[in-house]
């Protein structure tokens, strides 16, 4: 009788030994959105290398807005056909992927 309650006694301590509850955490999430500001400008003022580098790159393609931010990088609103899209540009004429 007695090996009995001494049995139920380690059976029931070990399941209990489970039965704790985790802590409970809180998770904070920050999200930091990057975005360029760009204004516009003049078609006038845009750099002759980011025109010469469109030329080359899309002949028939059409600026139709251009803009910059504090970076000096451009994004041209640009017409090709009937397809309507931005590019991104250094001063020096290079592209950008964005």
């Amino acid at each position: 009788m007695k090996n009995l309650f001494l049995s139920a006694a380690i059976v029931l301590g070990g399941l209990t030994s489970f039965a704790s509850t985790a802590p409970i955490t809180n998770t904070i999430v920050k999200t930091i959105v990057v975005s360029d500001e760009y204004t516009e400008i003049k078609l006038e003022e845009l750099p002759a290398p980011i025109s010469e580098a469109l030329k080359k790159a899309y002949p028939t393609a059409v600026i139709t807005k251009a803009y910059k931010n504090e970076k000096s990088e451009y994004k041209l609103d640009v017409t090709v056909g009937d397809k309507v899209g931005n590019l991104f540009a250094n001063a020096d004429g290079s592209w950008i992927k964005k």
